[in-house]
């Protein structure tokens, strides 16, 4: 199955290059249909003018930001080195809310290019 979602330009080109391997969101209703195997379309915001499909190797859940951040190094996301747990959760607030992620938890979707 394809997937459909959309990524802000560093993310997209982070990805595009190989450098971030995994994709964090919400597990949310959409999410919870990403299976290992499928395939996942990014498109580039704000134009949409840039496409990029990868396949899901791997989904690793979580029930917040917290545990997530600890569990992988920070290499997988192409987040500075100099990043704590703190900045990578405060990243996702720009995204994220705390309700959000309470109800939901997050999920680690592993990818590779295609």
């Amino acid at each position: 199955m394809n997937h459909s979602m959309k990524l802000f330009e560093q993310s997209f080109a982070n990805i595009k290059s190989g450098k971030k391997t995994i994709e964090v969101r919400l597990y949310d209703e959409k999410r919870q249909q990403v299976q290992i195997g499928d395939t996942i379309t990014f498109t580039k915001l704000p134009d949409k003018d840039d496409t990029i499909t990868v396949e899901v190797i791997g989904l690793s859940r979580f029930s917040n930001f917290r545990d997530f951040f600890s569990s992988f190094d920070k290499s997988k996301f192409a987040h500075p080195e100099n990043w704590s747990v703190e900045d990578q959760i405060q990243a996702q607030r720009d995204v994220y809310s705390e309700e959000e992620e309470k109800r939901y938890g997050v999920i680690g979707i592993h990818i590779k290019l295609t």
